[in-house]
């Protein structure tokens, strides 16, 4: 069955979004999340683990946002079909609660995930200080850089490289995608949702989640000769952690820091810190991921 192709006005890709992370509640702690209209393939991670969050947030009180997500991938999804999860409420304490969460499709786990929250209380403080980067209005949008780069990527990753997408990026360093020799793994990104969002925090923690996942597992390529881009990787994340720490809107300038201090074993493991524009430091990010090198075959059989 062919898809409507994907708009590409701002509205409409936020509201696509909201709607993807807007999952239905079926009873007795299930929600269901819908499939992304005109998906192809395997699922996005981020999607995955911003629906497992809002089925968690659904079934805890409102005066205890999430504090950290823990989640592990299992199977890729299918863009077939759409996500089942199961909510288990492991703990409701007086300053914490606990959830557990099983995403699957077709009867089969998908993702598992632990969420805990806290009720806000006062305490020390302390922060790590954000890096010195270029403005957001300095520098060139992903999605034009991509259109401009698209002719170098293979043709079976073409469309899925140029798709419209909800989240606006602004590299400071240059993709992967865009050639030049390997490099220190460390990247700067500025991000945000492309149109406004709802006032609902719950919503810009979701907005985050799906977000967090995006430039953070290419980290650990920079030294090497691989890429998806170059079609010589396997790549795909194994277990994804946030930590949220303050308040913030998605829908402004946040700047993603991305570091990989280790690879090895055809695994990589990757870090993100994630500031507002003003320099507060409101989330912590680490995942580690296959990046598994391919061998092209030059021939025989």
């Amino acid at each position: 069955m062919s898809e409507t192709p994907a708009s590409s006005d701002p509205a409409d890709l936020v509201e696509g979004l909201l709607r993807l992370l807007d999952v239905a509640d079926e009873g007795n702690d299930h929600f269901a999340g819908a499939r992304k209209p005109g998906g192809v393939g395997r699922v996005f991670g981020g999607q995955v683990i911003g629906q497992a969050l809002a089925s968690a947030e659904r079934t805890v009180p409102e005066d205890r946002p999430v504090h950290s997500l823990h989640a592990y991938f299992l199977r890729g999804g299918n863009e077939d079909f759409g996500i089942d999860f199961e909510v288990m409420r492991d703990l409701d304490g007086g300053s914490f609660a606990n959830r557990r969460v099983v995403a699957s499709q077709q009867g089969k786990p998908i993702l598992t995930m632990v969420a805990s929250f806290h009720k806000r209380e006062p305490g020390v403080e302390h922060a790590e200080d954000m890096p010195v980067v270029p403005e957001p209005e300095t520098l060139r949008s992903e999605a034009d850089l991509r259109a401009e780069y698209a002719d170098r990527v293979p043709e079976r990753q073409r469309h899925m490289m140029l798709q419209p997408r909800p989240i606006e990026l602004r590299p400071v360093e240059s993709r992967h995608w865009m050639g030049g020799p390997p490099r220190e793994p460390l990247s700067h990104t500025w991000m945000r949702a492309v149109a406004p969002l709802p006032d609902d925090p719950k919503i810009h923690r979701a907005v985050l989640a799906y977000a967090s996942d995006m430039t953070l597992l290419g980290t650990a390529t920079l030294p090497h000769e691989i890429s998806w881009a170059k079609g010589n990787m396997m790549g795909a994340s194994l277990d994804h952690a946030i930590w949220f720490h303050d308040d913030f809107r998605a829908d402004e300038w946040m700047l993603y820091v991305c570091d990989s201090p280790w690879a090895g074993r055809a695994r990589g493991f990757n870090r993100g810190r994630i500031f507002t524009r003003e320099g507060k430091l409101i989330a912590n990010v680490a995942q580690e991921g296959l990046i598994r090198p391919i061998t092209k075959k030059t021939g025989g059989t």
